[in-house]
């Protein structure tokens, strides 16, 4: 299909050339450099699909359900360090994306949704395919635009990719009229664009990084605290160096796993209501905390009531002034893009003679380590079935822990985020914020299409899978080889385990009573599929997985239904209050 139309691929970009509004999409997405766009056809936006027909710049995905599209875009953003894509149609096209585009505002992952709309005319007269894009969408992306004038498209476009990655990143959606899309118009790109409403903040304030550095300095028993925002800024390195600097502790959140090396001993594990003991009691019982593109939501802090007990000092860093204090009072709120701020706090300490007290820095580690030696991630080693956390430490073994891994929302996913060591960013991909069941193997799909030749595994549940397993077909037709690690407890396994714990062991709805025989159905798709229900089997399943480079390998793991996550804090409590594993 490509080169059938190279003119419009080579066009120069002179003022002058006039342009349908559909191959000014196209040469806009050409103009900010995508090289990859996620999507599904329809009515509404048929022109852009012709146009994009017309050129070999911009290569289109063909998925099987717009969620799919915009968690395959969403997954291709978290990887790289690149604006995520993609394309749907007017009414069921754009409502079936919503999912996806919450999900990457709650993660505040930098996205462009192109949507189709009906004709200008038939807005509001409930014309076929037809509902409110705009409305719709409001209160989950960062910004929309309804185009009424095709000499406003190219500039709503080149604004959508400014406001998507600058700032605090989010979805921007850009809603096109069918009309506009065969409106003829003079094509001009703009170089840059300016809103007079919108000027991020990049360098933090002087004086509050040097009131920082000095509390710092200061410091008895100090905790790092750093969240997605140190991996959207890019700003791993500046976080690694201040850590090592200084000597201090350091935990990554569930979206910030990989911005620290996890295989650190200075690291100590997530932190939260599936974080690790450790960490939770650092946390709580700090003097200084240096809270790092994280928000202190609530499945990190618990009961803010109970956090606000120990008296602490915190210096909190981050993009968006919103975050700051919203659910925690800070004393030192510094509002910058992290690399920035990083740099100059690194600059003033490096500057200065004086380093916190040693003596006090030894004892604080001494009790960390006391607390670290409760191993609040043991389980049963011996245990005749498969046990969720072993099949977790050998898919780590088996890829050195250099996998992009993707994974669902539910028990496997904090399992993932204990047992995999990531020691990079960009490397654990997960739905956070808003929790979205479905999203590991469309994820894993743009996380392979951003990363060419890398191994993308994708850890799912048995429930989880099944929300958007139509991919297998995308995946078949692109001939992506993922590795899906199905964790397969026959239970919502989280579901269950709240209900376990909660509510008196009454299993209501939780029970997959008709699964199905996920070998057979991958074999379907032309994948490869395995079932593994001994212990022994896990490894070899796994290694002999990974040695097939070219293909998708669906590996169907029969695990104990009774295992839980440990540690868990339950709701409304504070972080120290953690049901930690049974005595074994």
């Amino acid at each position: 299909m490509f080169n059938v139309f190279p003119a419009l691929a080579v066009m120069d970009r002179v003022k002058g050339v006039e342009l349908s509004g559909a191959e000014i999409v196209v040469r806009c997405l050409q103009e900010e450099g995508v090289e990859t766009v996620f999507g599904y056809p329809g009515g509404a936006v048929l022109y852009i699909y012709d146009a994009l027909f017309k050129q070999d710049k911009v290569r289109h995905v063909l998925v099987r359900h717009e969620q799919g599209a915009v968690h395959a875009a969403d997954g291709y953003s978290r990887s790289s360090h690149k604006v995520g894509v993609c394309l749907v149609t007017s009414g069921p096209g754009v409502t079936n994306a919503v999912t996806g585009i919450a999900t990457a505002y709650m993660d505040s992952i930098p996205m462009v949704i192109l949507s189709g709309q009906v004709p200008t005319h038939a807005i509001g007269q409930d014309a076929f395919q037809e509902c409110d894009a705009v409305g719709i969408t409001r209160p989950c992306v960062k910004h929309n635009f309804l185009v009424k004038d095709v000499k406003d498209l190219a500039t709503t476009i080149k604004k959508a990719f400014y406001l998507a990655s600058t700032g605090r990143p989010g979805p921007v959606l850009v809603d096109i009229p069918k009309d506009i899309t065969t409106h003829p118009c003079e094509f001009q790109y703009p170089e840059s664009v300016s809103m007079r409403s919108y000027n991020p903040v990049r360098k933090g304030h002087p004086g509050q990084i040097k009131k920082a550095a000095q509390l710092i300095l200061e410091a008895k028993r100090p905790m790092v605290y750093s969240g997605g925002g140190v991996i959207l800024s890019n700003a791993a390195p500046q976080l690694t160096e201040f850590v090592r600097l200084l000597g201090f502790p350091c935990t990554n959140t569930l979206m910030g796993l990989g911005a620290y090396p996890g295989t650190d001993r200075q690291f100590l594990g997530m932190p939260g209501m599936h974080g690790t003991y450790e960490t939770n009691m650092a946390m709580q019982n700090c003097d200084v905390l240096l809270a790092i593109g994280a928000r202190f939501d609530d499945r990190v802090i618990g009961n803010p009531a109970h956090f606000a007990q120990n008296p602490r000092k915190i210096v909190h860093i981050d993009i968006d002034p919103s975050s700051i204090s919203k659910r925690v009072k800070v004393d030192v709120p510094i509002v910058g893009n992290i690399p920035d701020v990083l740099d100059d706090l690194l600059a003033l300490l490096k500057a200065d003679a004086r380093r916190p007290e040693a003596a006090a820095l030894e004892a604080w580690w001494k009790q960390i380590e006391l607390w670290r030696a409760r191993d609040c991630l043991k389980y049963d080693r011996k245990s005749k079935l498969i046990k969720p956390q072993f099949v977790l430490e050998k898919l780590y073994e088996v890829t050195k822990g250099e996998a992009f891994v993707t994974s669902d929302v539910g028990q496997h996913q904090m399992w993932a985020a204990q047992f995999y060591k990531f020691d990079r960013p960009r490397r654990w991909i997960n739905s956070g914020g808003l929790g979205t069941m479905g999203f590991g193997l469309p994820a894993a799909m743009g996380v392979r299409m951003a990363n060419p030749g890398a191994t993308v595994a994708c850890v799912t549940g048995e429930s989880s899978i099944q929300m958007c397993l139509q991919e297998l077909s995308t995946c078949k037709q692109y001939r992506l080889p993922i590795k899906i690690v199905n964790l397969n407890n026959k239970y919502m396994g989280m579901v269950r385990q709240w209900q376990q714990f909660f509510h008196g062991n009454r299993y209501s709805e939780s029970y997959m009573d008709a699964l199905p025989d996920f070998v057979k159905l991958a074999e379907g798709y032309g994948h490869r599929g395995v079932l593994i229900d001994k212990p022994a089997d896990v490894e070899p399943a796994l290694r002999e997985a990974f040695a097939r480079k070219d293909e998708l390998v669906f590996m169907d793991f029969i695990t104990d239904q009774t295992e839980n996550v440990y540690p868990m804090v339950p709701g409304g409590k504070g972080i120290t209050e953690m049901i930690l594993s049974e005595e074994l």
